[in-house]
């Protein structure tokens, strides 16, 4: 047997089915009422229709506003973790690889993340670490002012 039809046997009538169910003609059909909007719900409502209630309140979806924490009153650790360094780093390397201005000697470099931990280890990279707090305020922290190990 062919996987292309062929193949001999012919009881294939090519998956046609030639019986069709009539449509109910508007006034007949229970759903064209409610998706048209013309049937009445609870309370002496039209449904389907989509309007919004406006005698309503509107809802506070409790979005908080952030607000920064003064950098005399930080609380957060000087210590740069080791996912803020991975992240520094590679932001300060694809920096650099796109023709961002170095700001250190280069000494014969050419590899971006060399350059970017040459930067950090002489604290010159010039991003701001802003570290969320689980009040919704947050702090800056210049890369310049935190410890690196």
């Amino acid at each position: 047997m062919s996987d292309y039809g062929g193949g001999g046997d012919d009881d294939y009538d090519g998956g046609m089915n030639d019986t069709f169910d009539e449509p109910l003609p508007e006034d007949e059909d229970p759903g064209y009422d409610l998706l048209n909007g013309e049937q009445q719900g609870e309370e002496g409502q039209t449904a389907g229709t989509g309007a919004m209630d406006v005698d309503r309140e509107p809802v506070d979806l409790g979005v908080v506003e952030q607000q920064r924490q003064p950098n005399k009153e930080r609380i957060t650790t000087r210590y740069l973790t080791k996912y803020e360094r991975a992240r520094i780093l590679g932001t300060r390397a694809l920096q650099i690889s796109m023709n961002a201005p170095v700001l250190v000697p280069l000494d014969g470099e050419s590899d971006p993340l060399q350059i970017a931990i040459k930067e950090l280890a002489q604290k010159k990279i010039p991003l701001v670490i802003r570290r969320y707090l689980p009040d919704g305020s947050f702090e800056d922290w210049s890369v310049s002012e935190l410890i690196v190990e």
